[in-house]
């Protein structure tokens, strides 16, 4: 049964919120929404009593949905009761259908707000980074692997690197899962992923050249943009002449500004042409945009 729309929750929720005996101590309800199911995280202040308890297992059970808790802080996020975490339908998830994929992730992680602008945007990334078999790609700012396990569904070596390791082991369990889904389809299994946690936001042309050389790179970073990892690769070709860097970068950003500043220091200092520009409206009824960019090395 699918859970009902977010929307016919809100009277239902105002009034679960009223019986409960902590009611001047929650302050929010996160929303998370996957393709078959709906989690919400409740932000309480003060501890639950047991009838609280029941009152939530019983909007759960009519409305289809998921409870977690926040008692303190992020990282104080967690399932209300015994969820089944594992790979199933009922976990919360979103399909990439042009990969046979399945993407699980927990309420509080990052995900695109639009997931049907999502299929479209990795299926377009995936294109505009043309990969070859023999390819071997990066995943620069990787999150949950919405890109990464794509993109290992085509080349032969992909490494995904995060700064978050929280986010990095949800990744390496989504590409875990989806072998086991695969090989039970009797399919071809993704290509091995390599998994690593790095501060983008820090790192120098030293720590970039460990990751050797590979031929094509994806960046998908947060609104701050990527300019120490571009810095970096351009650092990296003044102090190195045997590093080889990619030929072809697909920039994906959800900030117009910083993209234009990162395309100059890829145009003007580490010898790109930018071949193509592009934008989705991830975010439709708003200023905001999706864009994506090609940066081809002659």
């Amino acid at each position: 049964v699918l859970p009902q729309r977010v929307s016919e929750m809100l009277i239902p929720l105002r009034e679960l919120i009223a019986d409960l005996s902590i009611r001047d101590q929650c302050p929010q309800i996160e929303v998370a929404c996957g393709d078959a199911s709906t989690a919400l995280i409740l932000r309480h202040l003060a501890p639950l009593s047991e009838q609280d308890g029941q009152l939530l297992r019983e909007f759960s059970a009519q409305h289809q949905v998921q409870w977690w808790l926040q008692p303190k802080g992020l990282e104080s996020v967690a399932p209300f009761d015994d969820l089944d975490m594992t790979f199933s339908d009922n976990s919360l998830h979103y399909e990439l259908p042009a990969f046979q994929l399945k993407m699980y992730f927990r309420p509080n992680d990052f995900t695109q707000v639009n997931p049907a602008i999502n299929k479209v945007l990795v299926s377009q990334a995936i294109s505009f980074l043309d990969i070859q078999p023999e390819d071997s790609l990066v995943d620069w700012f990787c999150g949950l692997g919405n890109f990464t396990l794509p993109m290992a569904s085509l080349a032969h070596k992909v490494t995904g690197v995060e700064g978050s390791q929280s986010l990095l082991n949800w990744a390496k369990k989504n590409h875990e899962w989806n072998n086991i889904a695969r090989s039970n389809k009797k399919a071809n299994l993704l290509a091995d992923i390599a998994f690593q946690e790095q501060n983008l936001f820090e790192i120098s042309a030293e720590s970039l050249r460990l990751y050797g050389s590979n031929s094509k790179w994806l960046i998908d970073p947060p609104r701050e943009g990527a300019f120490v990892l571009v810095q970096a690769l351009t650092d990296s070709l003044n102090e190195d002449s045997s590093w080889l860097p990619p030929n072809r970068i697909v920039y994906i950003s959800c900030n117009p500004a910083t993209l234009a500043r990162d395309a100059g220091v890829l145009v003007h200092s580490a010898g790109y042409r930018c071949t193509a520009v592009g934008m989705v409206n991830m975010f439709p009824h708003t200023a905001h945009v999706e864009s994506i960019a090609i940066f081809d090395r002659p």
